[in-house]
């Protein structure tokens, strides 16, 4: 397994979402979440990206909220890190849907963040590298994407609804988005400092 700080934690800060009247569950950086029970899945994205994925036919799925982090001078080692990383992150997600009985032939993905957010990341492209990477890995996985709303300046609050498919994006208000940058920097500190250590058991 990947070391502790590397592992994504399933979301629990469940809540009651007044605008749409649902259950819900907030995702943070780092944390992903799966509902089988119709419970709306909200997250908050700068610079990170979130990869939504369902079951079309089953109608259920979940979303992750991850970053990769920004190589900076060393290209070859922490290039190779992040992709590790961003691949887990995308696998956990994945693994727990088929785990739950989601068929793979079925799944379907829509795609969002990666802006332009953070100042002093431009250099590593951090939301254009992250955009690229969810795109070409749903590729690899031969999972289609029927919707994205990537890159631009922006921070997005997203809205997932997993037994429809339903998204709904929410551009941050200005006042509102050094928050958003905020938590992404703490994020991105801890999980460049921390190395991982071992591989993903995967299936």
């Amino acid at each position: 397994m990947l070391a502790a700080d590397y592992q994504e934690v399933f979301a629990s800060h469940f809540y009651h979402d007044k605008t749409f009247d649902s259950p819900a569950v907030k995702v943070f950086p780092g944390e992903y979440h799966v509902s089988t029970e119709g419970r709306l899945i909200v997250t908050v994205l700068g610079s990170c990206v979130a990869a939504c994925i369902r079951d079309r036919k089953a109608g259920f799925g979940g979303m992750n909220h991850f970053m990769l982090p920004d190589a900076g001078e060393s290209e070859s080692s922490v290039v190779g890190s992040a992709a590790r990383y961003g691949s887990y992150a995308m696998e956990i997600l994945i693994n727990h849907l088929l785990k739950l009985g989601a068929a793979r032939q079925n799944l379907e993905a829509k795609i969002f963040g990666g802006g332009n957010v953070l100042s002093g990341m431009t250099v590593g492209n951090v939301g254009p590298r992250n955009a690229q990477f969810v795109k070409d890995y749903l590729a690899m996985e031969r999972i289609p994407v029927v919707a994205e709303d990537l890159l631009g300046q922006e921070a997005r609050k997203v809205y997932f609804f997993p037994h429809t498919g339903r998204v709904m994006v929410k551009t941050i208000r200005e006042q509102t988005k050094p928050a958003v940058v905020d938590r992404e920097m703490r994020y991105q500190k801890r999980i460049v400092v921390r190395p991982i250590s071992g591989d993903a058991e995967l299936f």
